[in-house]
């Protein structure tokens, strides 16, 4: 007898024919620690991490961008729409069930009707009643529908670490936006008192001007640097202002209702972070977690789009009832069950595509989650940097700012005394200036690089899988 090959052995040679798996290890070699001067502790870092800040502001702050933010409530959304995917991806693992009934009636308008009607001359209306309760069911010989909820459920997670990692950028650019505006306040306040300073100077310059023991070169001196802290204050105030702008879109409120509190910049005061081991790092943050889980999705949508290369084999059953009259619709029960089996013939290659697509698909997010992972380990790296280096330079700036002062009252009062020219008088202004400004910038800086490794090491995140 000549072989034959069936439909169903073609569409399993075709199927056998599709390309393995591609080789989906994704280790990225992590160093055993941190290359930047760093704090080893293992204590798990709190969640609600700003409150190390010391400023109870802050804190409201925090819980105000929490309840209030819309780019948070929009990824709160895309989570729902997720779950609801989800629970459509996992609907065909189970049989659908359905109930109908149907009433109708044909008239014959005018002739003798035909043998699908079956009018007489005595009555030219025919009618039919019937119920029905009917299940159909796709048999998953190949894995695709549960590969489908799989890829639906780790799409949902990273849905869901998604919106974690929202909410950790939110909650960390809400904490630089305060720091940064009560850093402006501070320079605003700093450069008011240099003003103050600077007039105070004028006045005794003028003094010896009238008195004919100052020059008028030096009177113009002072006075262009008292205009110069006056112009210098108006672009402060600008500033501190657009930074409540910016502090008040993140909280989802009109700047008019933003309430700042009365907590100083002094008061700030930035942790001791423990950076804990590098390998750590994998488990610490939400967008590692998100990027793992979208390949493990990919990794499943590569499953459906081979078994959709294969044949599928249809279940249906129904039961119901029919008759001319109503009440005789449940007199002439019926059933009736159905098997059909489809393969795929010629497609003109689209099949192929799309198992292509999914695979090219998994190795992109492949190297996304390398990526992120290095991403990751650099955020870390640059964070601690910044924060050894700013630590350094604060060593030897708060003794500059601490010469800086004494240099200039020493020169002002010997200016006064008329033992000392005006010229070093405001050379030592403007260091004074330059060196108070700069204390404000290093501390800010030293703030939000606390900020930075708070938020690259996750921010005390951890895997919940719960709903918001």
């Amino acid at each position: 007898m000549k072989p034959s090959l069936s439909l169903l052995s073609v569409c399993l040679l075709l199927g056998a024919c599709s390309h393995s798996t591609p080789d989906d290890t994704h280790d990225v070699v992590v160093p055993a620690t941190w290359q930047a001067p760093h704090v080893l502790a293992r204590q798990q870092i709190s969640r609600q991490w700003w409150q190390q800040f010391g400023s109870p502001d802050l804190d409201h702050l925090i819980n105000q961008a929490q309840v209030d933010s819309y780019d948070l409530a929009g990824a709160m959304a895309r989570v729902r729409q997720a779950r609801a995917t989800a629970v459509i991806a996992g609907a065909p693992l189970l049989p659908e069930v359905k109930f109908g009934t149907n009433a109708s009636r044909e008239k014959l308008l005018r002739g003798k009707g035909y043998s699908q009607l079956d009018a007489r001359d005595d009555n030219k209306a025919v009618d039919s009643f019937d119920t029905r309760l009917s299940a159909s069911y796709e048999v998953d010989f190949w894995g695709g529908k549960a590969a489908a909820h799989d890829s639906a459920l780790q799409t949902l997670k990273a849905s869901e670490f998604d919106r974690d990692t929202v909410e950790l950028t939110l909650l960390s650019s809400v904490a630089n936006s305060y720091v940064q505006t009560l850093a402006l306040d501070e320079q605003v306040r700093i450069a008011r008192l240099n003003l103050a300073n600077a007039q105070s100077v004028l006045h005794v310059v003028q003094t010896r001007h009238d008195a004919g023991s100052a020059t008028a070169l030096e009177l113009a001196q002072q006075k262009s640097l008292v205009a110069s802290q006056q112009r210098f204050i108006p672009l402060l105030v600008q500033q501190a202002r657009e930074a409540r702008i910016s502090l008040a879109v993140l909280l989802g409120q009109p700047v008019q209702n933003l309430t700042m509190g009365d907590t100083s910049f002094a008061r700030l005061q930035w942790p001791t972070i423990g950076s804990g081991l590098p390998g750590e790092l994998l488990s610490r943050r939400p967008d590692i977690a998100s990027a793992e889980a979208r390949l493990v999705a990919a990794s499943a949508d590569i499953t459906v789009a081979r078994a959709a290369m294969l044949p599928n084999l249809t279940l249906s059953a129904s039961i119901g009832s029919g008759a001319d009259h109503f009440s005789d619709i449940l007199h002439s029960p019926f059933y009736n069950l159905t098997a059909g089996l489809a393969a795929p013939i010629f497609n003109n290659g689209r099949l192929g595509a799309e198992r292509d697509k999914a695979t090219a698909r998994q190795q992109e997010l492949l190297q996304t989650y390398r990526g992120s992972i290095i991403n990751a380990l650099a955020d870390v790296e640059k964070a601690l940097n910044s924060a050894d280096g700013l630590d350094r330079q604060r060593q030897w700036q708060d003794e500059e700012l601490k010469q800086a002062q004494r240099a200039f009252d020493i020169a002002q009062n010997r200016y006064t005394a008329g033992a000392e020219l005006l010229l070093t008088v405001l050379q030592t202004q403007r260091t004074l200036y330059q060196a108070q400004e700069q204390h404000v910038q290093l501390r800010m800086a030293r703030l939000q690089a606390s900020i930075a490794l708070y938020k690259a090491l996750g921010g005390g995140w951890a895997v919940s899988g719960g709903d918001s």
